[in-house]
């Protein structure tokens, strides 16, 4: 299903201009430089063609004859197109000249070869070029040396269009491409057609790196099914193995993948609809914001990014009379989902796919933000440590999980399994992975730092893992133990910050761990202290004394031990007290409007 999906994802991206996919028999190039010649063949001028983006020059991408150049120790020269060495026989800084004089002298040959067939004078002027270069010119031209490596084409001095693109060049190559006849043919399992079975699957790209991979590959004898080998046992032909990689390859790094892909841990992820839809704009943005790897600055976002989230998550809040907003027909419109890893050497492997329709999609998202929609609270501490986004995305959700080293997070710490858990989770509806919550408590007890992020997804594997239906503020009817342990905690730790202010450690610093896991062993000890730090108080001492005895009333005796789902409620408690505690008298009355 995943070839086929892509397969049919092709035929909706050759319409689009602004994809630039390329068809049957050609490809897209990054192309540095071109040589511009006379109309007699003589050397004008070697042009740089790189495009300035900021302080960077970025190659100008193409569409050439032929497809993606295979590495090699053979020769395999493009048509009216290559690097400096198949085109002028020069490399910069060559430490192989005898290979390089040897690449000039097979795109020369291929050219030459071909001379009698192409009817064109702008042809006939490249087969002039290459029979009277001198490859020991080249070095002359500096600009070699800025823009290697790169591909170069060939143009006439004074016109736009390069000279593949002449008329009779074009015919000529698509003829040849019909009378290229492989050996094996067979029914393609994608199409179900009789055709030329491709031998060798294309590469794809990876994101952000020059190499690429296979997503399709044999390389051992136990793949091989009578004496069929490499892809002739699972049989694909040319033209569907083209299309399913150009199309892939056009998410991944073309240039509308910012519309189809982001990062999420170790896992590249690529999604699509079946047709032009909106919804693709609005889940680039929900995906994909800050997701590439680094830390978003929030004060940087784009006000467009910020416009189309907001947009978004209101049609999800309202349900599903508002997605009509987002597409004309969600329940007809399909959406994909792929994800996928380079860990294994030389080939890419797949985590997941995921296919529904996107009404369903949108209807597992916004379950996603109804589990765990929790009232936002940006801390108490000096250093604004606990940001409160403006609702949590699955980048910082796994942020969440890994330690911070000089205030930057150690993605590297990140556990490497919970990324595509996560993701199915959201997208399909199911069940939070458990390694989620256990991170996320362990990492509570490491830092001490309880924050909406983490709270708000410990409340969403409550609610959705163990059916707890936890509110978004303070519960004053919860009736578990453990999470009035949780607001008694934070009561206490309030208190000392009301008599002594800020303190090298807290009580949270010094004593949360075995509060949230012991809490018979420590409450005792934490009470009398708080006896102490309520006579030092100089207002309040009143209501703080009502409020520590309303929630003692709920506790008949302290638990001996809390196991992870109290731990989890726990944690709650404290942080739904603390938000409490802190919020001003007409702030609460707001949130609890809303909270209804």
């Amino acid at each position: 299903m995943i070839l086929q999906s892509l397969y049919e994802l092709y035929d909706r991206l050759e319409k689009d201009r602004a994809y630039e996919v390329a068809p049957l028999g050609f490809s897209l190039q990054q192309i540095t430089f071109r040589i511009v010649l006379n109309t007699d063949g003589t050397l004008h001028a070697i042009d740089d063609m790189r495009q300035a983006e900021g302080t960077k020059w970025r190659p100008r991408l193409l569409r050439v004859p032929g497809s993606t150049k295979s590495p090699g120790s053979g020769f395999n020269p493009g048509f009216l197109w290559d690097n400096t060495g198949y085109m002028l026989g020069y490399k910069p800084k060559d430490t192989d000249s005898d290979r390089t004089k040897n690449s000039f002298l097979a795109f020369k040959k291929r050219h030459l070869d071909l001379q009698n067939q192409i009817q064109s004078q702008r042809f006939e002027a490249v087969c002039h070029f290459l029979s009277d270069w001198d490859p020991g010119k080249a070095s002359e031209f500096v600009i070699l040396d800025e823009v290697n490596p790169g591909y170069g084409v060939f143009q006439i001095r004074g016109e736009t269009a390069y000279i593949h693109e002449d008329d009779a060049v074009h015919d000529w190559w698509m003829s040849h491409l019909q009378k290229q006849v492989q050996g094996n043919h067979g029914h393609c399992l994608i199409t179900g057609l009789w055709r030329s079975i491709v031998e060798t699957q294309p590469k794809i790209k990876r994101v952000g790196e020059q190499s690429e991979s296979l997503l399709v590959s044999f390389n051992a004898p136990a793949f091989e099914s009578y004496q069929k080998k490499q892809s002739l046992n699972a049989p694909i032909s040319e033209e569907a193995a083209f299309k399913y990689a150009t199309a892939l390859n056009a998410l991944l790094a073309g240039p509308m993948s910012d519309r189809h892909r982001f990062r999420l841990g170790d896992t590249t992820v690529v999604f699509w609809t079946d047709r032009p839809s909106s919804v693709e704009d609005y889940l680039a943005a929900f995906f994909a914001r800050g997701a590439s790897g680094g830390a978003q600055d929030e004060k940087g976002q784009d006000e467009s990014i910020l416009d189309r989230l907001k947009l978004f998550l209101s049609a999800l809040s309202k349900g599903k009379e508002a997605y009509g907003e987002l597409d004309e027909t969600p329940d007809r419109t399909k959406f994909y989902m792929l994800g996928l890893t380079g860990q294994a050497k030389g080939r890419i492997g797949v985590r997941f796919f995921y296919q529904d329709c996107l009404a369903n999609l949108l209807e597992h998202l916004r379950e996603h933000y109804m589990d765990i929609d929790l009232v936002p609270w940006t801390g108490c501490d000096k250093n604004n440590r606990w940001r409160t986004p403006e609702f949590p995305e699955l980048w910082q959700i796994l942020d969440e999980t890994a330690p911070r080293r000089q205030g930057k997070v150690d993605r590297d710490q990140i556990p490497p399994l919970l990324a595509g858990p996560l993701l199915q989770a959201v997208i399909m509806g199911q069940r939070y992975p458990e390694g989620l919550y256990q991170a996320l408590l362990r990492r509570i007890h490491m830092d001490r730092q309880i924050n909406y992020i983490r709270c708000a997804v410990l409340k969403g594997c409550l609610n959705r893992n163990q059916g707890k239906e936890i509110k978004m503020c303070l519960d004053k009817d919860r009736k578990e133990p453990a999470y009035w342990t949780g607001c008694l905690f934070a009561s206490l730790e309030k208190t000392q910050y009301d008599a002594l202010g800020e303190i090298g450690a807290s009580i949270r610093d010094r004593y949360y761990g075995s509060a949230s896991a012991t809490p018979r062993s420590v409450f005792p000890r934490l009470l009398r202290t708080y006896q102490h730090h309520l006579a030092k108080m100089e207002r309040g001492k009143i209501s703080r004394e009502k409020l520590v005895r309303d929630i003692m009333a709920h506790l008949r005796e302290f638990p001996a031990n809390l196991n992870l789902t109290d731990q989890g409620l726990f944690a709650l408690g404290y942080y739904h007290q603390m938000k409490e505690l802190w919020t001003a008298k007409s702030d609460k009355t707001n949130q609890e409007e809303n909270a209804e």
